[in-house]
């Protein structure tokens, strides 16, 4: 028991210190996610040998990966899988899938490698969606049209992979796969329609569940933790992997609570970012063979380049085929690729369970999570590059700066504006439908509560409706120093470009 609290204590010192760092660091371009990965790899087994991986310490690491899929989960919207880019992204990773049979099939270098099997296609195909919507959330991506793409075609990177391993690294037959697959969906379904329909019929229970959402009791968190253990139980009992179950339990809290709950959603965070998935993240980078990995470069590189070509350029080519329904510009597009390529935990999970079948060697799997590791830090980075850096339109200035180079300081200067309006813009849209929802709540709210509820929901209307002013005069302000009139441009395009000198 000491051994197993002292790696704790450690795990737990690295994941306090991890923020911190990642703040220091400039541009806090490196995720704390990467950091945590690095300390792993370098205490673990494989490294100095200071945190022991021991059972204690990889069940709390288990049920870190199961909270970090449940809160992945959680933040699908069912109307986005069935409206038209989830259905485009479904298309998307079914694409994404079979280009990953055919390269693993055919191409001789990975059958030298060893890993021309199930388990390599499949984490070809992944986007590591729970990892990734804390990174969209500290760049104020969530609920940009960048953000919403990135969710819709990564929420099929994350759900797609896991039922694929559930299906195609069955140990079973066909029908047997099928038919435990079924049992497991009939349970779900309960786990979804009966907290629905005590709901709707306002059940004595319910008023008491959410009564006491927020005492001492704690009930919808219990109970949502209990949901949670419960699926990754019946997983295991019907040998599929808890990925699956942890997965599915976030998509049933979320069709409960189809409109959200910031106070659960809190406590989940709160548990899972605070405690249990930095442990999950720590044990991951400890697996890590960095003797193995340094041994073998090739593979590193080679798998990270057909993540790229094999999940990336399919997502760009989706997004520029759709551009009625997403009109995205070009770099944009590479933006949401490029974050979509982003692979480590269903890595982790297939490579593990490849390993633990015989299938897979474990200096093999060291490389392939390493190379999921470099992702999560790559990919974010190089989607940010594109993000910040293309609004300024790089081209455009070079060309104008060679055509007059004596007003290179005016041109940079004009085209970091733009993207200054453009940023406003984005921050204006959201601040504008976040204006619309909150009106709209507060109209249903005071309805038969006083006048005394209407006045404060009028302030705070009245309030907000300030902030939209502001941000509009600050959009007015930057389009009149462009020489633009603001009656006439409302809205700057995305391609916009200033003419040539």
């Amino acid at each position: 028991m000491t051994q197993e609290l002292v790696s704790l204590t450690i795990i737990m010192a690295v994941a306090a210190v991890s923020p911190i760092v990642a703040q220091l660091i400039p541009g806090r371009f490196i995720p704390q996610t990467v950091l945590l990965l690095a300390a792993g790899a370098t205490l673990g087994p494989y490294g100095l040998g200071i945190i022991g991986v021991n059972d204690a310490v990889k069940l709390l690491s288990e049920l870190g990966m199961a909270f970090l899929f449940l809160l992945a989960g959680y933040e699908i919207d069912p109307k986005r899988l069935a409206g038209h880019q989830g259905k485009v992204g479904l298309v998307t990773w079914i694409i994404t899938l079979g280009l990953a049979g055919l390269v693993v099939t055919l191409l001789p270098f990975f059958a030298k490698q060893g890993i021309d099997g199930i388990a390599t296609v499949i984490a070809l195909t992944t986007t590591a969606l729970g990892t990734l919507m804390p990174i969209l959330k500290e760049r104020n991506l969530e609920g940009t049209p960048i953000g919403d793409a990135i969710i819709s075609y990564g929420t099929w990177g994350e759900l797609g992979p896991i039922l694929a391993m559930a299906i195609l690294l069955s140990t079973r037959t066909g029908w047997q796969t099928m038919l435990v697959l079924g049992a497991f969906l009939a349970i779900c379904l309960l786990c979804a329609m009966l907290p629905t329909k005590a709901l709707k019929t306002g059940h004595r229970l319910y008023r008491f569940l959410t009564e006491n959402a927020n005492t001492s009791s704690q009930t919808l968190m219990r109970l949502t933790t209990f949901l949670l253990i419960f699926l990754v139980t019946i997983s295991a009992l019907f040998e599929l992997d808890a990925v699956l179950g942890a997965f599915a339990a976030g998509f049933i809290l979320r069709y409960i609570i189809p409109d959200g709950s910031k106070s659960l959603e809190m406590k989940l965070e709160g548990v899972g970012y605070g405690f249990l998935i930095p442990v999950f993240f720590v044990v991951s980078g400890a697996a890590i063979n960095v003797r193995a990995v340094a041994g073998r470069p090739a593979l590193l590189v080679a798998f990270i380049v057909m993540l790229m070509l094999i999940r990336a350029v399919p997502v760009y080519v989706a997004l520029s085929l759709d551009k009625r329904e997403n009109p995205l510009s070009s770099h944009h597009r590479v933006t949401v690729a490029l974050y979509c390529t982003t692979a480590l935990p269903i890595i982790v999970a297939v490579t593990s369970l490849a390993v633990k079948v015989g299938t897979m060697q474990s200096d093999t799997a060291s490389t392939l999570v390493a190379a999921g590791a470099i992702t999560v830090f790559l990919m974010p980075l190089l989607g940010s590059i594109t993000y910040q850096v293309a609004d300024v339109h790089p081209v455009t200035a070079v060309r104008e700066i060679a055509h007059t180079p004596s007003d290179w300081r005016t041109i940079v200067r004009e085209h970091a504006q733009v993207r200054a309006l453009l940023h406003h813009q984005d921050r204006l849209k959201r601040l504008a439908e976040t204006l619309d929802a909150l009106e709209a709540m507060g109209t249903m709210g005071t309805m038969g509560h006083g006048d005394a509820a209407h006045d404060n929901a009028g302030h705070g209307d009245e309030y907000r409706a300030e902030l939209v002013k502001r941000a509009r005069r600050e959009i007015d302000r930057q389009l009149k120093e462009l020489g633009l009139n603001p009656q006439l441009t409302t809205q700057l395009p995305h391609n916009y470009r200033y003419p040539k000198n």
